[in-house]
């Protein structure tokens, strides 16, 4: 009796977390939209479109190595997956960015399948070395793809003027918000979902969820096809942005170190955490850009991973939970 009058409650209770979310979410957007009529510093728009893909990046690695617990150090193959399959279809057809985007995100997820096909049945370090070996892979034929300018990289022609945000740019970055937007709210529904559940069952003993009869390989492939889609839609946007893109940069190892330490630094066991993750860490990178170099990112995301290791090893949620 007591559980049936619990009930309403409980059921109230989740529709109002969930009408608070997307009243965030709505304010995210509409934020990033009144930016672009109010704000005049080109700059704070170009942090804001990196600090919003960290956000995609962060979440989408957080639904595989967070929730499944399968470390995935081949981030730079999913975004620049993502980044050239945009590029080759806007320099073919000139389709428009959602479209390109849309694409990117089916490239990385099939590849993301496919790769949980063929590596998803190994474990631990052999996993990650495996997912290294696809980004050697995939860059191998980038550097080989004349068509996108292989080596030398391509320049992007696109519009600098756009009707509704001013400018092009401008419009990435709301784009880039209503994308952070879709991966979060996929990142919560994951949690909160059976999906959700079986990926926690393998990731705290997959022997012992196989034997309780959890689709254990199933649900692993699904976790690397809606994480490798995420990538591939947060790399899309990313050539029309700069104007150029180059194997150096897509497959920077900038990408691959911060997609894993963000979760880490933020905590993985909710999907606010990587969220958190990366604010922080886009902003401390974005700072040291302004005052000191780009080139010293990566020592900044690894000082700032040990030393959450060390102090912190589950994180911001971790400390505020204690």
């Amino acid at each position: 009796m007591s559980d049936l009058a619990l009930r309403p409650a409980a059921v109230g209770g989740l529709s109002s977390g969930w009408s608070r979310f997307w009243i965030g979410a709505a304010a995210v957007v509409a934020l990033a939209w009144a930016s672009t009529a109010f704000v005049a510093n080109e700059y704070a728009f170009f942090a804001t479109f990196v600090i919003l893909q960290f956000v995609v990046l962060a979440t989408a690695w957080n639904i595989l190595g967070g929730h499944c617990g399968y470390v995935n150090f081949g981030t730079g193959a999913f975004l620049a997956l993502g980044a050239y399959v945009a590029v080759a279809l806007h320099k073919a057809f000139d389709l428009p960015v959602i479209a390109l985007v849309f694409a990117g995100a089916a490239a990385s997820a099939l590849l993301g399948a496919f790769v949980g096909l063929l590596t998803l049945r190994l474990r631990g370090i052999y996993f990650a070395i495996a997912t290294l070996a696809i980004t050697v892979v995939v860059e191998t034929a980038v550097l080989n793809w004349d068509y996108v300018g292989g080596a030398r990289g391509i320049t992007v022609i696109r519009p600098h003027e756009d009707a509704v945000f001013g400018t092009y740019n401008r419009m990435l970055v709301v784009l880039m918000a209503a994308m952070a937007v879709a991966a979060v709210a996929a990142a919560r529904w994951v949690e909160r979902s059976a999906f959700g559940r079986g990926l926690a069952a393998i990731r705290d003993g997959e022997d012992a969820a196989e034997a309780c009869g959890v689709p254990t390989l199933r649900l692993k492939v699904a976790a690397a096809t809606l994480s490798g889609a995420l990538m591939g839609a947060a790399g899309a946007p990313l050539p029309l942005y700069m104007n150029f893109i180059d194997p150096h940069s897509a497959f920077g190892m900038n990408y691959a170190v911060s997609a894993l330490a963000m979760p880490m630094i933020g905590g993985t066991s909710h999907w606010i955490g990587p969220v958190i993750g990366a604010v922080l860490l886009g902003g401390a990178q974005q700072a040291v850009t302004v005052t000191i170099s780009s080139e010293i990112n990566v020592l900044v995301t690894g000082l700032l991973l040990v030393g959450f290791v060390v102090a912190a090893p589950k994180g911001i949620l971790g400390l505020l939970k204690r």
